[in-house]
């Protein structure tokens, strides 16, 4: 596979796993708690049909720790890296062997998986652009049935990239660029579902996931989306730094930012570890402040 993006289309991937070094295929499909107690769960989803040979790697069990104390961790803290190789491992993922993560589109939970992969030292670790449903609609078939059990041998080396904490995303974003992934409504602290305190780190940006996608789900093309960060004041800072509500959807922005070119570090803490913490101050407002 073609390594120089971190994103792969269906038909490359059609190829790929129809060749004599298939990618390992993780279903990384996630449903927020935010939608309600009866709503399906990504494993069930997974289980009425997903790619064959996908195994399914559940977000909150596998790819992050339980919550922590308040203003520690946020609601997604990066996992122990122990049982995150033990998870991948059981899904097919070897240190040589390509990697392709997908969800159900627009690559959110996805997202997260591609860049945790890459926190724990993986090389070779690609998005499926559109995710299930770009699949389905170039026809190719789904499976409900379990693929084998796999046996891989990734052993994580935790901190491959750089990440932010409280302090250093409240000095970037006073001094630098600091992209807040959420909603606009949840920036500009008029509703907040999910976390203690309404607003955004003071001198955040507001930059919503979804201003990445195109209306069917796959990534915006480069050009647009390099024309979006520079709007938003990418160009001439060392480092963008990203966030959102716990370090899930920050992801999205973070491979939006690297399609576009734009060097990036995520706060996996995110708003959901800010707004905890008392002593960290909140904005409210449309404006950067």
């Amino acid at each position: 596979m073609d390594k120089t993006s971190p994103l792969i289309g269906v038909a490359e991937l059609a190829e790929a796993l129809a060749g004599d070094r298939p990618p390992a295929l993780l279903d990384i499909r996630y449903v927020l708690p935010a939608a309600g107690p009866s709503t399906e769960t990504g494993a069930d989803q997974y289980a009425a049909g997903h790619l064959p040979g996908a195994h399914f790697v559940d977000l909150e069990r596998d790819l992050a720790a339980p919550p922590g104390p308040p203003g520690d961790g946020g609601r997604h803290p990066l996992p122990d890296p122990e049982l995150l190789g033990a998870a991948l491992r059981r899904a097919g993922v070897s240190a040589d062997r390509p990697v392709v993560v997908y969800d159900g589109g627009p690559a959110t939970s996805a997202a997260r998986a591609w860049w945790l992969l890459r926190w724990a030292g993986h090389q070779e670790v690609r998005v499926l652009d559109g995710g299930l449903a770009a699949w389905r609609s170039a026809g190719h078939p789904v499976t409900g049935e379990l693929p084998q059990a796999a046996a891989g041998d990734f052993k994580p080396v935790p901190a491959s990239l750089p990440t932010l904490d409280k302090e250093s995303a409240g000095e970037l974003a006073r001094t630098g660029l600091l992209l807040d992934s959420r909603a606009g409504e949840r920036y500009r602290g008029e509703v907040e579902p999910l976390d203690p305190r309404a607003g955004h780190i003071p001198g955040a940006v507001s930059a919503p996931t979804f201003e990445n996608n195109a209306p069917d789900g796959r990534f915006r093309p480069v050009a647009e989306l390099a024309e979006r960060f520079r709007e938003l004041g990418a160009d001439g800072v060392p480092v963008v730094g990203v966030y959102c509500g716990s370090g899930v959807t920050a992801a999205h922005n973070v491979l939006a930012l690297e399609l576009a070119g734009y060097p990036t570090v995520l706060y996996p803490g995110s708003w959901s570890e800010w707004s905890s913490d008392p002593e960290r101050p909140a904005a409210t407002g449309p404006e950067r402040g």
